[in-house]
């Protein structure tokens, strides 16, 4: 056998070496075959995640965290560019859930080599890596595209869509990584992109642009990563109540509005993290075994059609 179709053979993912196993019958009709395990257990349980982007308190990153916590992970990277509240983090679920190990990291997630650090640590700690939720990102430019300059555009790029591809690259490199308790390559990468990444009106034209790149990488990587095991997805929220949008919200409070956030999307209200929270930890489970390369939109109907004024419509 040469080198090449060894390799080859070694990336397959479990399915495509031992095929989805028979269930056996009851009566005359086949049980249901599965891939995933029960959905009533803990959904992560023994997996080894990263996750950027998870300093905020009200953000998606802090609240994915808690969720793979509460569904038995083994270890958990907290990182962000900025370390403010990470220890605060940690230590609210240490005491939560005291049997996850949980580390904190400050860099930047468009730091090549701060990456592959934070892979490589979990590589030697673990001796796996089974989930990289790429959440890190930034607002942006507030302004009309005519306004903002070329190293603008640029940095939102850097940040949003460089940083995503760079978790993609050294996280699947991880997660082929196979061991005795890990026989098979596999694994989930999950990047942050936003509504705004599918269509117009929802974020500035740098901020927007970036977005769809997150998109673009999990749909052409997907297929880059054919037969390994190994899934991307991104994540498209709407209006979410977090650390990036929290000025809005606290706006529209002072003048009373705080119901009209939201108001375009078919449930006409705005979201809190752990929603979209909810969907990071599908995607991070086996129960998510055969989505791939999909955008995800968190929005609440928004992305869903074409907004217009109720009772208006012809």
């Amino acid at each position: 056998m040469t080198s090449a179709a060894r390799q080859r053979l070694q990336a397959l993912s479990q399915q495509l070496v031992e095929g989805i196993p028979d269930a056996g019958t009851f009566e005359d009709i086949p049980k249901i075959r599965q891939v995933a395990g029960d959905s009533v257990g803990p959904r992560v349980k023994d997996k080894v995640a990263i996750i950027t982007g998870a300093n905020s308190p009200l953000g998606i990153g802090r609240a994915t965290a808690h969720q793979y916590a509460h569904n038995g992970a083994r270890a958990i990277y907290l990182c962000d560019f900025d370390s403010s509240h990470l220890e605060t983090h940690k230590r609210e679920l240490n005491t939560l859930y005291p049997s996850v190990e949980i580390h904190t990291r400050s860099f930047d997630a468009a730091d090549e080599a701060a990456v592959k650090s934070v892979v490589d640590d979990a590589i030697t700690t673990y001796n796996r890596l089974d989930i990289f939720f790429a959440n890190a990102g930034i607002v942006g430019q507030p302004k009309v595209f005519t306004e903002v300059s070329g190293e603008e555009f640029a940095e939102t790029l850097r940040v949003n869509t460089v940083g995503v591809f760079l978790a993609a690259k050294y996280a699947a490199i991880a997660m082929k990584k196979t061991s005795k308790e890990k026989p098979y390559p596999s694994g989930s990468i999950i990047g942050t992109a936003s509504v705004a990444g599918l269509r117009s009106n929802a974020g500035s034209t740098d901020y927007s642009a970036s977005k769809a790149g997150v998109v673009s990488i999990a749909q052409t990587v997907a297929f880059q990563l054919a037969g390994t095991g190994i899934r991307i997805n991104a994540i498209c929220p709407g209006v979410i109540e977090t650390g990036m949008t929290a000025p809005m919200y606290s706006a529209a409070r002072a003048r009373g509005t705080e119901r009209k956030i939201g108001q375009l999307n078919p449930l006409q209200r705005g979201a809190v993290s752990d929603e979209v929270a909810r969907v990071a930890l599908f995607l991070g489970s086996d129960e998510s075994s055969y989505v791939n390369g999909q955008a995800w939109a968190v929005c609440g109907g928004l992305s869903a059609g074409h907004p217009f004024v109720p009772g208006k419509l012809a």
